[in-house]
C-alpha cells in the first residue's frame, strides 16, 4: 500500500521503539529531568553559604506553589550518583517544602570545568559575602591554571589556555574585579574561621583582614583574645603595624596586647562595662563610650522612682 505524500515518518519515535534501556538513559543525560534528591551530592568544598533567612521562606513557599522554576545543574559521577553545581539553595528549598526529588540539568563537565559553572552562577546573587568570594575565587583560579597546563581544553572560552602569570588577571577581568582584588580575596582563605565570621558580620574591614591574613594561625588567636578583651578590632594602620612585626620576626603576645591597647581617634573610651548582665540591657543606640552616663541616669530615674513610692506610702 503506497504511503500517502502528506505523511511523515516520526523518526524520534521510530528510534525510541528500537532503544535499549543503556541508550534511552545515555540520552536522558541531555535533558532536563527529575532526579531523587538523596541521589544529589552537594559540590565538595561548596564556598557559598545556604543562609536560613526571609528569603529561603518565600523560596519555600514558591517551591511549594509552582515547583522548581529554574533547573538546578548536575553532572554524573563515576559512582552512579549525581553532583550538584549550581542550585544548592533550591535543593535546601526541596527538602524543605517536602519533595522528594529535584528538577535537574544534566551535564557533562570536567572537574575544572564543573568548579567554573559552579562558581560562575553562583557569583549572580545579589548578596555575596566576603569568605564565599575569597573560596570561590580560589577555586576558580586552581582551575583555571590546570586548564592552562592542558592541551584538550581549547574549544570553549571557559577552556582558554592560560599562563600561571596571568591567571589572576584573567579572573579579575571575568568578574569586574582587578587583579590585586582578586588576591586579597584570596588572602581571606587564610584567616581562621573566628576572624573570617568577623569579616562576614562586617566586624572587622577587609583591608585590614587581608593584612591580619598574613599572621600565623597561633598569632591570629591571640588577636582574638586581644580583641575580645579590648572589645575593639584592629584598624588599619594597627593590622599594618602587627604584619611589619611579624616579618621582622618579632611579633610576640605581649606586643599583640600593646598594639590593641593603643587608643584610636574613633575610640575615646573603652566600655565600662564587661558585665553581660548589664550590657545587654545597654540599647545599641546608645552610643561607644557612653554606656556609663547612660546606667547613671537609668540609676538616678530609678533611685527617684523608689523614694516616690516611699512618699506615698507615709
Amino acid at each position: 500500500m503506497a504511503r500517502s505524500r502528506g505523511s511523515k515518518i516520526e523518526l524520534t519515535a521510530y528510534d525510541d521503539l528500537f532503544q535499549t534501556d543503556e541508550s534511552r538513559e545515555e540520552a536522558a543525560l541531555s535533558k532536563i529531568r527529575d532526579i531523587p534528591i538523596s541521589e544529589i551530592d552537594e559540590f565538595p568544598d561548596h564556598p557559598f553559604k545556604v543562609l536560613m533567612n526571609e528569603d529561603m521562606e518565600q523560596l519555600v513557599e514558591s517551591v511549594k506553589r509552582n515547583g522548581v522554576m529554574t533547573p538546578a545543574t548536575v553532572r554524573l559521577k563515576e559512582d552512579g550518583r549525581y553532583e550538584l553545581i549550581s542550585g544548592h539553595r533550591r535543593k535546601k528549598a526541596c527538602e524543605l517544602a517536602g519533595l522528594e526529588t529535584l528538577k535537574c540539568e544534566v551535564k557533562e563537565l570536567t572537574r575544572d570545568e564543573a568548579i567554573i559553572v559552579m562558581v560562575e552562577s553562583n557569583l549572580q546573587r545579589s548578596v555575596i559575602l566576603p569568605s564565599e568570594k575569597a573560596f570561590a575565587y580560589k577555586m576558580r583560579l586552581e582551575a583555571m591554571k590546570r586548564q592552562g597546563q592542558r592541551s584538550d581544553l581549547t574549544s570553549s572560552p571557559m577552556a582558554t589556555k592560560l599562563q600561571s602569570g596571568r591567571s589572576d588577571a584573567e579572573l579579575g577581568e571575568l568578574v569586574g574585579e582587578s587583579k590585586d582584588q582578586i588576591r586579597r580575596y584570596i588572602r581571606l582563605t587564610e584567616l581562621v574561621p573566628e576572624i573570617l565570621q568577623m569579616v562576614d558580620d562586617r566586624q572587622i574591614a577587609f583591608r585590614p583582614a587581608v593584612e591580619i591574613s598574613y599572621l600565623s594561625e597561633e598569632q591570629q588567636y591571640t588577636l582574638l583574645e586581644a580583641m575580645s578583651y579590648n572589645d575593639a578590632t584592629p584598624s588599619l594602620a594597627q593590622a599594618i603595624k602587627m604584619k611589619k612585626f611579624m616579618q621582622d620576626g618579632k611579633l610576640t603576645d605581649e606586643v599583640i596586647s600593646s598594639i590593641m591597647e593603643e587608643e584610636k581617634p574613633n575610640q575615646k573610651e573603652k566600655p565600662a562595662f564587661r558585665d553581660e548582665r548589664i550590657t545587654k540591657l545597654i540599647p545599641k543606640s546608645v552610643p561607644r563610650g557612653q554606656e556609663a552616663d547612660f546606667v547613671v541616669k537609668a540609676l538616678e530615674f530609678y533611685n527617684r522612682h523608689l523614694q516616690r513610692n516611699k512618699a506615698h506610702e507615709r
